[in-house]
């Protein structure tokens, strides 16, 4: 969706320069971050486009001004994977939404801040759970530093995030409270998996619209609420962003057996190789488990020793060529297509136009 290979820093360790510009032929804007395609069209608005370009760079300078530190490897691990770059979606989608209301209100860039600190202290502790060895295309902070200092390094993130989202008042931090119950939970589900009986995929699907969702509701909530837009807009931005965050991450599953190798350095198989259970493997064991031998035979390969690249690649291309990939791409549209639907109540506008061009492009990316 973006390029996630971006540095903000140039080689010689000294920050990019910010521009309070988008350029219209590429959707880039403010940082140097590129648009998904959906939101290209922002920069088609001339008051939009410029808009959200000079809030997304006020956001990019808060946030190294709220991981800066004046202990010297507590800064240098915070700023870990600031400057490996990033997406910013969350960020822009507090912003876009606050174009529902009044968007100039200077809370809305501190809770587009929020919210970007909160998804980086996950990255930390996610990436030390699953033993991942690269993130946007450099190494993890655990393989630099060891577990111990990656997992303190998140916690020390969030508790910037809390300190920030505390200065917003009592409803933004009972928002930020909540969201991070379910951050939790949804990694702790994730980790001791479905109870007997229960349904892995819908098991799975509550997990990643508790740890995925949840904070995509979350950015476009706060948004909405410090823009002063009416209670029906916040009430479709909590919908909307949960139901994109599901349809975002149901796409990577796909991806991880039918794209390229991406720019942040995951190679297709990785979650197959680690274990993961995605959708499209939660889709194949179903069909298994209902008789279909095409799919008895692709499990075993799946299931079977992905030590070596050879094997690793010849799962990858059993499963890409089942219909169980397809099936989860088509899972994946639904929850794009529920998502533009929510957005009905608001407005047509070029807002309501790009949020809703973002929710499909979500599952029409390669990468």
């Amino acid at each position: 969706m973006t390029d996630s290979s971006h540095s903000s820093w140039t080689s010689a360790g000294h920050p990019r320069p910010i521009v309070d510009e988008m350029d219209t032929s590429t959707g880039v804007i403010a940082t140097g971050l590129r648009l998904p395609a959906g939101f290209a069209l922002i920069a088609e608005d001339p008051q939009l486009g410029p808009a959200v370009s000079t809030c997304l760079a006020k956001v990019e300078k808060q946030l190294r001004e709220a991981i800066a530190n004046s202990d010297p490897l507590a800064d240098a691990t915070s700023r870990h994977l600031v400057e490996a770059g990033g997406k910013r979606i969350r960020p822009l989608l507090t912003i876009l939404a606050s174009h529902l209301g009044n968007a100039t209100r200077p809370e809305v860039v501190v809770a587009a801040v929020v919210v970007e600190l909160t998804h980086l202290a996950t990255l930390y502790h996610d990436d030390v759970m699953d033993s991942a060895p690269y993130r946007r295309g450099a190494p993890t902070a655990h393989e630099v530093w060891g577990n111990s200092v990656a997992i303190l390094t998140g916690d020390l993130i969030f508790a910037r995030a809390s300190i920030l989202v505390s200065e917003l008042g009592s409803r933004a931090l009972g928002i930020q409270a909540r969201t991070f119950e379910r951050l939790c939970l949804g990694q702790l589900h994730e980790t001791v998996g479905p109870q007997d009986g229960e349904d892995p995929v819908a098991h799975y699907l509550s997990v990643i619209a508790d740890k995925t969702g949840s904070l995509v509701a979350a950015s476009g909530q706060l948004g909405a609420i410090f823009a002063d837009a009416p209670a029906s807009a916040v009430d479709v931005m909590v919908s909307y962003g949960e139901k994109v965050g599901v349809a975002f991450q149901l796409a990577d599953d796909v991806i991880d057996v039918t794209g390229l190798k991406v720019k942040s350095g995951k190679s297709p198989g990785t979650d197959l190789r680690e274990g993961v259970p995605t959708l499209p493997v939660l889709l194949l064991r179903q069909a298994a488990t209902s008789g279909d031998e095409s799919a008895v035979r692709v499990l075993a390969l799946v299931d079977g020793d992905l030590t070596s690249d050879e094997a690793l690649a010849e799962a990858v291309s059993a499963l890409r060529e089942h219909p169980a990939t397809q099936e989860a791409w088509a899972v994946a549209q639904q929850w794009a297509d529920d998502a533009v639907a929510a957005l009905d109540p608001l407005p047509d506008t070029t807002v309501k136009q790009a949020l809703a061009s973002f929710a499909q492009a979500v599952v029409s990316r390669d990468v």
